[in-house]
């Protein structure tokens, strides 16, 4: 068994283990505007991050963009799935490729497609303006709005996909036995469907937390140059600023804050499904 694993495991520490070991030990060295990068062994970059007011705004932000976008992806995906997941035949086949098919396309492209959707000329504000329910486009892009629905997007599928797989192992019977003893649909879904689906919704969750924390895409695209995450200004740092180091402590801030919160949001949700 050990020999098995042992190939894998080379990869992962050749591709993941030895570049996150490089990245933190850059962020620990200094940055000089002339010769970009002084080795150095320094907290100074993450105490810079953590006291900059703009760093910890961009943080919050974040934060704030990724919990929402999960839970709403959540409230969006869970009904889906649940019809997903009740289908028979060569229908469900049908519905779970087209649930995975907006993956084979690309996040900029789908973007780019919102972009063609809210956009001052766009799909929405033409159709409104035609109609002549308003008089002037609306503000639908390079918002909070648009980078929410931009990302809810990206990461439906994913959350369709976890929750449909956990619920079809829930047995019909346990519903129709609810339903026999006089609960209603509202109560069948409380006190059954949802409790046995939990595993499934931690680790949909999860999975869609960290695509949220870390995307790119939507917010330079839907968000503008004023909306900013942490993903985008790891690579201005990297970029633009040509400030390595700075971008490293960023970009390790960032995976710490989402392994924090991912580790105590599935110890609270999986403790809940233990009771």
């Amino acid at each position: 068994m050990a020999a098995l694993v042992l190939p894998a495991g080379i990869l992962v520490v050749l591709l993941l283990v030895a570049p996150m070991l490089l990245l933190f030990r850059i962020s620990l060295n200094q940055f000089s505007p002339t010769e970009m990068m002084v080795e150095a062994t320094t907290a100074a970059n993450y105490l810079q991050a953590v006291r900059d007011p703009y760093y910890r705004q961009v943080l919050l932000t974040t934060l704030a963009v990724a919990t929402g976008s999960t839970l709403l992806t959540l409230g969006l995906g869970f009904p889906a799935a649940y019809w997903l997941a009740r289908m028979q035949g060569r229908a469900k086949s049908i519905f779970t490729i087209l649930t995975i098919f907006p993956l084979l396309v690309g996040n900029v492209v789908r973007a780019a497609g919102w972009l063609a959707l809210l956009g001052n000329g766009g799909a929405i504000n033409a159709a409104l303006l035609g109609l002549g329910i308003i008089a002037a486009p609306l503000p639908l892009l390079y918002n909070t709005g648009a980078v929410v629905a931009g990302i809810v997007a990206v990461v439906l599928p994913y959350m369709i996909l976890t929750l449909s797989a956990v619920i079809e192992g829930i047995p019909r019977q346990a519903e129709e036995a609810a339903s026999n003893l006089g609960a209603k649909p509202l109560t069948v879904f409380r006190r059954v469907v949802l409790p046995l689906a939990l595993p499934g919704v931690v680790a949909g969750c999860v999975l869609v937390f960290v695509l949220c924390m870390n995307t790119y895409a939507s917010a330079v695209l839907l968000g503008g140059p004023q909306f900013k995450m942490m993903a985008p200004a790891v690579y201005d740092q990297f970029v633009r600023g040509n400030n390595w180091p700075f971008g490293a402590a960023l970009a390790f801030i960032l995976l710490g804050f989402t392994l924090v919160l991912t580790v105590l949001g599935s110890a609270v949700l999986g403790r809940r499904y233990r009771r």
